[in-house]
Protein backbone atom coordinates (compact mmCIF):
# COMPACT_ATOMS: atom_id res chain seq x y z
CA UNK A 1 0.00 0.00 0.00
CA UNK A 2 1.48 3.48 -0.64
CA UNK A 3 2.09 6.19 1.49
CA UNK A 4 0.01 8.78 1.83
CA UNK A 5 0.78 12.19 1.20
CA UNK A 6 0.25 14.83 3.95
CA UNK A 7 0.45 18.35 3.76
CA UNK A 8 2.63 19.94 5.85
CA UNK A 9 1.88 22.33 8.43
CA UNK A 10 2.10 26.38 8.08
CA UNK A 11 4.82 26.34 11.02
CA UNK A 12 6.61 23.39 8.79
CA UNK A 13 6.19 24.51 5.43
CA UNK A 14 7.58 27.72 6.25
CA UNK A 15 10.59 25.98 7.86
CA UNK A 16 10.80 23.88 4.87
CA UNK A 17 10.69 26.89 3.02
CA UNK A 18 13.86 28.58 4.68
CA UNK A 19 16.12 25.19 4.78
CA UNK A 20 15.47 25.34 1.01
CA UNK A 21 16.24 28.91 0.32
CA UNK A 22 19.23 28.58 2.24
CA UNK A 23 20.40 25.14 1.33
CA UNK A 24 20.09 26.50 -2.60
CA UNK A 25 22.12 29.54 -1.29
CA UNK A 26 19.50 32.21 -1.32
CA UNK A 27 18.67 34.98 1.57
CA UNK A 28 15.32 33.81 3.37
CA UNK A 29 12.84 36.15 4.82
CA UNK A 30 11.75 36.52 8.18
CA UNK A 31 10.16 33.26 9.53
CA UNK A 32 6.56 33.53 10.24
CA UNK A 33 7.24 32.53 13.74
CA UNK A 34 10.09 34.25 14.67
CA UNK A 35 8.46 36.27 18.15
CA UNK A 36 7.04 32.74 19.41
CA UNK A 37 10.13 30.99 18.41
CA UNK A 38 12.76 34.02 20.42
CA UNK A 39 10.20 33.33 23.60
CA UNK A 40 10.19 29.85 23.73
CA UNK A 41 14.09 30.05 23.65
CA UNK A 42 13.43 32.14 26.60
CA UNK A 43 11.36 30.05 28.41
CA UNK A 44 13.44 27.32 28.02
CA UNK A 45 16.78 28.99 29.16
CA UNK A 46 14.95 30.15 32.16
CA UNK A 47 14.30 26.43 33.22
CA UNK A 48 17.64 24.87 31.70
CA UNK A 49 19.95 27.87 32.92
CA UNK A 50 18.18 28.94 36.22
CA UNK A 51 18.23 32.26 35.14
CA UNK A 52 15.56 34.90 36.03
CA UNK A 53 12.55 34.82 33.40
CA UNK A 54 11.76 38.67 34.20
CA UNK A 55 15.70 39.13 32.75
CA UNK A 56 15.90 36.22 29.65
CA UNK A 57 11.77 37.22 28.77
CA UNK A 58 12.68 41.21 28.44
CA UNK A 59 15.94 40.44 26.84
CA UNK A 60 14.64 38.17 23.85
CA UNK A 61 11.40 40.22 23.94
CA UNK A 62 13.95 42.88 23.05
CA UNK A 63 15.38 41.38 19.73
CA UNK A 64 14.76 42.26 16.46
CA UNK A 65 15.40 40.73 13.10
CA UNK A 66 17.55 42.20 10.92
CA UNK A 67 17.70 41.08 7.32
CA UNK A 68 20.87 43.00 6.65
CA UNK A 69 22.27 40.40 8.77
CA UNK A 70 21.03 37.26 6.70
CA UNK A 71 22.37 39.30 4.15
CA UNK A 72 25.42 39.74 5.00
CA UNK A 73 25.93 36.18 6.45
CA UNK A 74 25.52 35.29 2.92
CA UNK A 75 28.27 36.89 1.55
CA UNK A 76 31.25 36.92 3.74
CA UNK A 77 34.59 38.47 2.57
CA UNK A 78 36.40 35.15 2.52
CA UNK A 79 34.54 34.56 -0.47
CA UNK A 80 36.56 36.97 -2.71
CA UNK A 81 39.61 35.82 -4.45
CA UNK A 82 42.69 36.51 -2.63
CA UNK A 83 43.98 39.31 -4.76
CA UNK A 84 40.70 41.12 -3.46
CA UNK A 85 40.64 40.25 -0.07
CA UNK A 86 44.18 41.17 0.53
CA UNK A 87 44.10 44.97 -0.16
CA UNK A 88 40.96 45.07 2.40
CA UNK A 89 43.17 44.27 5.47
CA UNK A 90 46.79 44.84 4.22
CA UNK A 91 46.96 48.39 3.72
CA UNK A 92 49.34 51.46 4.97
CA UNK A 93 46.17 52.81 6.91
CA UNK A 94 45.93 49.57 9.27
CA UNK A 95 49.80 49.11 9.02
CA UNK A 96 50.53 52.40 10.30
CA UNK A 97 47.26 52.84 12.80
CA UNK A 98 48.80 49.01 13.56
CA UNK A 99 52.09 51.67 14.62
CA UNK A 100 50.04 53.72 16.32
CA UNK A 101 48.07 51.22 18.50
CA UNK A 102 51.17 50.02 19.26
CA UNK A 103 53.04 52.87 20.74
CA UNK A 104 49.82 53.45 22.80
CA UNK A 105 49.93 49.96 24.56
CA UNK A 106 54.11 49.22 24.34
CA UNK A 107 53.85 48.07 27.90
CA UNK A 108 51.11 45.98 27.93
CA UNK A 109 52.05 44.36 24.74
CA UNK A 110 55.22 43.40 26.18
CA UNK A 111 53.73 42.41 29.35
CA UNK A 112 51.29 39.83 27.37
CA UNK A 113 54.77 38.45 25.12
CA UNK A 114 56.13 37.39 28.29
CA UNK A 115 52.60 36.06 29.61
CA UNK A 116 51.41 33.76 26.91
CA UNK A 117 54.17 34.13 24.06
CA UNK A 118 52.70 35.71 21.22
CA UNK A 119 54.46 38.77 19.61
CA UNK A 120 53.07 42.17 19.84
CA UNK A 121 52.70 42.61 15.84
CA UNK A 122 50.36 39.54 15.60
CA UNK A 123 48.46 41.06 18.60
CA UNK A 124 48.48 44.48 17.17
CA UNK A 125 47.46 42.70 13.60
CA UNK A 126 44.68 40.68 15.13
CA UNK A 127 42.94 43.80 16.57
CA UNK A 128 43.95 45.71 13.16
CA UNK A 129 41.65 43.59 10.78
CA UNK A 130 39.56 42.64 13.10
CA UNK A 131 38.22 46.30 13.95
CA UNK A 132 40.67 48.75 13.13
CA UNK A 133 41.90 48.76 16.63
CA UNK A 134 38.66 49.33 17.72
CA UNK A 135 37.19 52.48 15.27
CA UNK A 136 34.68 49.97 13.82
CA UNK A 137 33.64 47.40 16.82
CA UNK A 138 30.11 46.67 15.05
CA UNK A 139 26.59 48.18 15.02
CA UNK A 140 24.43 45.50 15.58
CA UNK A 141 22.72 44.78 18.81
CA UNK A 142 24.34 41.50 19.46
CA UNK A 143 20.95 40.16 20.94
CA UNK A 144 19.47 41.31 17.52
CA UNK A 145 22.43 40.04 15.37
CA UNK A 146 22.35 36.29 17.47
CA UNK A 147 18.43 36.12 17.54
CA UNK A 148 18.32 36.60 13.86
CA UNK A 149 20.58 33.69 12.90
CA UNK A 150 19.69 31.59 15.47
CA UNK A 151 15.77 31.57 13.90
CA UNK A 152 15.91 32.86 10.65
CA UNK A 153 18.90 31.19 9.23
CA UNK A 154 18.18 27.53 9.50
CA UNK A 155 21.60 26.81 7.82
CA UNK A 156 23.85 27.46 11.45
CA UNK A 157 20.79 27.75 13.90
CA UNK A 158 22.41 25.21 16.28
CA UNK A 159 25.30 26.95 16.69
CA UNK A 160 23.82 30.53 16.95
CA UNK A 161 21.28 29.55 19.36
CA UNK A 162 24.20 28.11 21.58
CA UNK A 163 25.95 31.43 21.14
CA UNK A 164 23.00 33.13 22.66
CA UNK A 165 22.60 30.92 25.56
CA UNK A 166 26.16 32.11 25.78
CA UNK A 167 25.28 35.58 25.66
CA UNK A 168 22.72 35.32 28.25
CA UNK A 169 25.18 34.54 30.59
CA UNK A 170 27.87 36.47 29.58
CA UNK A 171 25.98 39.90 30.25
CA UNK A 172 24.86 38.53 33.74
CA UNK A 173 28.87 37.61 34.45
CA UNK A 174 30.17 40.69 33.21
CA UNK A 175 27.55 42.91 33.61
CA UNK A 176 27.36 43.93 30.02
CA UNK A 177 23.08 45.18 29.91
CA UNK A 178 22.20 43.39 26.72
CA UNK A 179 20.65 46.37 24.88
CA UNK A 180 24.20 48.22 25.46
CA UNK A 181 25.93 45.05 23.81
CA UNK A 182 26.56 46.19 19.85
CA UNK A 183 28.95 44.09 17.73
CA UNK A 184 29.32 42.08 14.22
CA UNK A 185 26.88 40.64 12.12
CA UNK A 186 27.62 37.26 13.56
CA UNK A 187 27.21 38.44 17.58
CA UNK A 188 31.29 39.31 17.35
CA UNK A 189 31.82 41.52 20.16
CA UNK A 190 34.62 44.26 21.19
CA UNK A 191 37.82 45.27 19.98
CA UNK A 192 39.08 41.66 19.43
CA UNK A 193 35.72 40.39 18.22
CA UNK A 194 35.14 37.88 20.25
CA UNK A 195 31.75 35.55 19.97
CA UNK A 196 30.28 34.94 23.22
CA UNK A 197 31.76 31.47 23.90
CA UNK A 198 35.21 32.73 23.01
CA UNK A 199 34.71 35.58 25.10
CA UNK A 200 33.49 33.02 28.31
CA UNK A 201 36.20 31.28 27.95
CA UNK A 202 39.44 32.88 26.95
CA UNK A 203 38.56 36.69 27.86
CA UNK A 204 41.38 37.79 30.69
CA UNK A 205 40.87 40.68 33.27
CA UNK A 206 44.59 41.92 32.15
CA UNK A 207 44.18 45.29 34.22
CA UNK A 208 43.02 43.67 37.46
CA UNK A 209 39.73 45.37 37.73
CA UNK A 210 37.44 42.45 38.35
CA UNK A 211 35.99 42.05 35.52
CA UNK A 212 36.68 41.36 31.25
CA UNK A 213 35.97 44.29 29.69
CA UNK A 214 36.62 43.87 25.72
CA UNK A 215 35.16 47.25 24.23
CA UNK A 216 36.59 49.91 26.70
CA UNK A 217 39.82 48.44 28.34
CA UNK A 218 43.00 47.89 25.96
CA UNK A 219 44.78 45.50 28.66
CA UNK A 220 41.75 43.03 28.70
CA UNK A 221 42.10 43.56 24.35
CA UNK A 222 45.72 42.82 24.52
CA UNK A 223 45.94 40.08 27.24
CA UNK A 224 42.75 38.06 26.02
CA UNK A 225 44.00 37.85 22.24
CA UNK A 226 47.48 36.60 23.80
CA UNK A 227 45.57 34.16 25.95
CA UNK A 228 42.94 32.90 23.01
CA UNK A 229 46.01 31.97 21.14
CA UNK A 230 48.23 30.19 23.85
CA UNK A 231 45.43 28.12 24.33
CA UNK A 232 44.83 27.35 21.20
CA UNK A 233 48.68 26.23 20.78
CA UNK A 234 50.84 29.07 19.64
CA UNK A 235 54.37 28.21 19.91
CA UNK A 236 56.43 30.76 21.40
CA UNK A 237 59.34 31.94 18.71
CA UNK A 238 57.71 29.48 16.48
CA UNK A 239 57.08 30.22 12.70
CA UNK A 240 53.97 31.14 10.96
CA UNK A 241 54.51 31.06 7.30
CA UNK A 242 57.06 31.18 4.47
CA UNK A 243 56.60 31.20 0.77
CA UNK A 244 56.72 28.05 -1.66
CA UNK A 245 58.99 27.48 -4.38
CA UNK A 246 58.89 25.06 -7.08
CA UNK A 247 55.13 24.76 -6.09
CA UNK A 248 52.30 24.36 -9.02
CA UNK A 249 49.17 23.10 -9.96
CA UNK A 250 50.27 19.53 -9.64
CA UNK A 251 50.96 20.44 -5.83
CA UNK A 252 47.08 21.07 -5.26
CA UNK A 253 46.83 17.54 -3.73
CA UNK A 254 48.76 18.80 -0.95
CA UNK A 255 46.59 21.78 -0.58
CA UNK A 256 43.39 19.26 -0.05
CA UNK A 257 45.16 17.94 2.48
CA UNK A 258 43.60 20.75 4.38
CA UNK A 259 44.41 23.74 7.24
CA UNK A 260 45.27 21.59 9.89
CA UNK A 261 49.70 20.78 9.28
CA UNK A 262 49.96 17.38 8.33
CA UNK A 263 52.46 17.01 6.42
CA UNK A 264 56.03 16.73 6.63
CA UNK A 265 58.84 18.92 5.24
CA UNK A 266 60.46 15.75 3.73
CA UNK A 267 57.34 14.79 2.04
CA UNK A 268 57.02 18.68 1.05
CA UNK A 269 60.99 18.65 -0.35
CA UNK A 270 59.82 14.84 -1.90
CA UNK A 271 57.54 16.54 -3.88
CA UNK A 272 59.60 18.77 -4.98
CA UNK A 273 58.87 22.36 -2.42
CA UNK A 274 61.18 24.33 -1.24
CA UNK A 275 61.17 27.29 1.29
CA UNK A 276 64.11 29.81 2.28
CA UNK A 277 63.79 29.63 5.64
CA UNK A 278 65.51 26.83 8.17
CA UNK A 279 62.07 25.51 10.11
CA UNK A 280 61.99 23.25 13.35
CA UNK A 281 63.16 19.47 12.60
CA UNK A 282 60.31 16.88 12.47
CA UNK A 283 57.41 20.53 12.08
CA UNK A 284 54.41 19.46 10.12
CA UNK A 285 52.84 21.95 7.60
CA UNK A 286 49.66 22.54 5.53
CA UNK A 287 50.50 23.83 2.03
CA UNK A 288 48.34 27.20 0.94
CA UNK A 289 46.91 28.07 -2.37
CA UNK A 290 46.39 31.98 -2.85
CA UNK A 291 44.92 32.91 -6.17
CA UNK A 292 46.42 36.16 -7.26
CA UNK A 293 45.89 38.57 -10.28
CA UNK A 294 49.09 36.95 -12.13
CA UNK A 295 48.57 33.03 -10.61
CA UNK A 296 48.55 30.97 -8.21
CA UNK A 297 50.65 31.88 -4.78
CA UNK A 298 51.70 28.78 -2.38
CA UNK A 299 52.69 29.03 1.44
CA UNK A 300 53.78 26.83 3.92
CA UNK A 301 51.84 27.10 6.65
CA UNK A 302 53.14 25.95 9.98
CA UNK A 303 51.62 25.63 13.61
CA UNK A 304 51.13 29.14 14.40
CA UNK A 305 49.78 29.89 10.83
CA UNK A 306 47.01 27.13 12.02
CA UNK A 307 46.53 28.69 15.42
CA UNK A 308 45.29 32.08 13.17
CA UNK A 309 42.96 30.00 11.66
CA UNK A 310 41.25 29.09 14.86
CA UNK A 311 40.33 33.08 15.69
CA UNK A 312 38.72 32.69 12.08
CA UNK A 313 38.61 29.75 10.17
CA UNK A 314 39.95 30.85 7.26
CA UNK A 315 43.56 30.55 5.46
CA UNK A 316 42.54 33.99 3.90
CA UNK A 317 42.03 35.31 7.05
CA UNK A 318 45.05 34.20 8.57
CA UNK A 319 47.52 35.22 5.78
CA UNK A 320 46.03 38.67 5.86
CA UNK A 321 47.10 39.07 9.62
CA UNK A 322 50.28 37.25 9.19
CA UNK A 323 50.94 39.97 6.31
CA UNK A 324 49.80 43.03 8.02
CA UNK A 325 51.94 41.58 10.94
CA UNK A 326 54.96 41.71 9.19
CA UNK A 327 54.32 45.36 7.09
CA UNK A 328 53.90 46.63 11.00
CA UNK A 329 57.11 45.19 11.71
CA UNK A 330 58.66 46.41 8.88
CA UNK A 331 57.50 50.18 9.26
CA UNK A 332 58.06 50.11 13.00
CA UNK A 333 61.93 48.92 11.86
CA UNK A 334 62.06 51.62 9.61
CA UNK A 335 61.93 54.31 12.06
CA UNK A 336 57.79 54.89 10.84
CA UNK A 337 56.04 56.72 13.87
CA UNK A 338 52.46 57.23 14.18
CA UNK A 339 52.94 60.79 13.33
CA UNK A 340 54.68 59.79 9.96
CA UNK A 341 52.10 60.90 6.71
CA UNK A 342 51.50 57.71 4.14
Amino acid sequence: MGAQTRRPSGRAAAMLLACLLCSAGGIAAKPADFERMKMDFASEMSRSLGLDAGYVQRTMASAEYRQSIIDAISRPAERKPWYQYRPLFVNSGRAMGGIEFWEENADLLARAEETFGVPPEIIVAIIGVETRYGKHVGRYPVVDALSTLAFGYPKRAAFFRKQLEHFLLLSLEENIPPSDANGSYAGAMGKPQFIPSSYRSYAVDFDGDGRRDLWNSNADVIGSVGAYFQRHGWQRNGPVAVVARGAGANHDKLVEAGMKPSLSMDALQAAGLQVDTALPHGALASLVKLETEDGAEYWVGLNNFYVITRYNHSNLYAMAVYQLSREILRLKASGKSSGDST
